[in-house]
C-alpha cells in the first residue's frame, strides 16, 4: 500500500504539474454497468482524484449495452472531454469508441479491462495473479475432489487472464488425478443471476458431486452460493474477487473462501490522475509505474498493473483495519467467527 502511495504520488507530480491547466479539464468516463456495488467506489476514488487536480467530471451508463456504451462514448466526446476513462463492456466491440476519440486528439484510459488497442492506457490489476490467489485458495481448503470453474463475460478478456492463472495453480494437482474439473462456464454480463443458473444446471447434471467452486469474481461467488445454499451445500470452498461487503460477510460466515481484494479506491485514484496527465500532454511511457507489456493477442500496450490482496477468514481484520468494511457489516450473522467476529 505504502509503495502505491509512493507511485501515485509520481503520478500526481506528472498530472498535476500546473493546476490552473487542470482546472480547464473534463474527464469522462464511461461506465459498462454502474448498478454493481464495486463502481459506485470506483467512482468516488475517481471523482476525489478529479477533485484534487481541479478538472470536472462526467459520466454515462452503458447498462451492460455494447452498443450503447459507443453512443456514451460519442456523446462524452460531443461534450468536450479531454480523457475518457472507458469499462468495456465488451472488449471487442469497443474499438469505433477508442478510433472516434483518437481522431478527436482526446486520451482513452482502459479501465480495468483491456482494450486491445495501443492507443488505449490499460489500468488494470494483475488479473493473472488474481486467478492464482483463488486457485491457491480453494486448493488450499480442498486440495482432492470434483472442482467446477464458474468463469466471467466471454466478451472481457478477464475472464480468460483469470482463468488462465487459476489453472496454472490446479494443473498439477489435475494431471495427477486429484482434482477432476467437472465442468466449466462463462456468465454472460458476469450477472449474479446467471451464474447462479449456471450452477444449478451442473449441480443438476452432476447428481451435486460437486467438491469445489472457483469462481471469477464476487457477484458470480453470490450466485454460486446461492445455488449451494439450495442443495444444503453452502461452506464447500469457492473462490471471488473485488472485496464487495456482501461477499467478504460471506468470507466471515464460512460459505465463501476467498475473495481476491482490489482495492478499487486505489484503482480510481490512479485512474482520475492518469486521465489528467494524458490530457495535459504527458506521453503514455511517462506516467509513474508504466511499462510496456504485451497482450495474449500480441498487441504492444503501455499499462500499470496494481497488486491484489486475498482475503480469506485468516486476515479478515485486513479490510477492517483498511476502513474498506465496518465491523458490524463484516460480522453481520456471524458469531464464533474468525477474528475479528469472534
Amino acid at each position: 500500500m505504502k509503495k502505491f502511495t509512493a507511485a501515485l504520488a509520481a503520478v500526481a507530480t506528472v498530472a498535476f504539474g500546473t493546476v490552473s491547466y487542470a482546472q480547464e479539464l473534463t474527464v469522462g468516463v464511461s461506465w459498462s454497468n454502474f448498478q454493481e456495488e464495486r463502481w459506485k467506489t470506483d467512482e468516488a476514488a475517481i471523482k476525489g482524484a478529479l477533485d484534487a487536480a481541479g478538472a470536472k467530471y462526467v459520466s454515462a451508463d452503458a447498462q451492460s449495452s455494447a452498443s450503447k456504451q459507443l453512443s456514451d462514448v460519442e456523446s462524452l466526446i460531443a461534450q468536450g472531454v479531454n480523457a475518457i476513462i472507458i469499462l468495456a463492456q465488451d472488449s471487442a466491440a469497443i474499438g469505433p469508441a477508442v478510433q472516434a476519440a483518437a481522431d478527436e486528439g482526446i486520451p482513452v484510459v482502459g479501465y480495468d479491462r483491456l482494450i486491445e488497442d495501443p492507443r488505449a492506457f490499460y489500468l488494470t490489476f494483475d488479473n493473472v495473479e488474481v486467478g492464482r490467489m483463488q486457485a491457491r485458495a480453494v486448493l488450499a481448503a480442498q486440495p482432492k475432489g470434483n472442482y467446477v470453474m464458474i468463469k466471467g463475460s466471454p466478451t472481457d478478456p478477464n475472464a480468460d487472464f483469470l482463468r488462465g492463472g487459476q489453472q496454472e495453480v490446479i494443473q498439477a494437482a489435475v494431471d495427477a488425478g486429484d482434482i477432476k474439473i467437472v465442468a466449466e462456464a462463462y456468465t454472460d454480463g458476469w450477472l449474479p443471476a446467471n451464474a447462479q443458473r449456471n450452477m444449478e444446471q451442473i449441480l443438476t447434471a452432476q447428481d451435486n458431486k460437486v467438491d469445489a467452486v472457483v469462481a471469477s469474481n464476487d457477484g458470480t461467488a453470490g450466485g454460486v452460493v446461492a445455488a449451494l445454499t439450495a442443495q444444503g451445500m453452502d461452506g464447500i470452498p469457492v473462490s471471488g474477487q473485488d472485496g464487495d461487503h456482501a461477499a467478504l460477510n460471506r468470507v466471515a460466515l464460512g460459505t465463501q473462501t476467498v475473495s481476491v481484494w482490489k482495492d478499487a479506491r486505489e484503482l480510481g485514484k490512479a485512474a482520475g490522475e492518469i486521465a489528467v496527465a494524458l490530457a495535459g500532454g504527458a506521453a503514455m511511457a511517462d506516467v509513474a509505474n508504466a511499462q510496456s507489456w504485451t497482450s495474449p493477442a500480441g498487441t504492444d500496450m503501455t499499462a500499470v498493473f496494481l497488486a491484489p490482496v486475498p482475503v480469506t477468514k485468516d486476515n479478515l481484520s485486513a479490510v477492517v483495519d483498511a476502513g474498506w468494511i465496518a465491523k458490524d457489516k463484516l460480522c453481520q450473522g456471524v458469531s464464533g467467527g474468525p477474528a475479528p467476529c469472534n
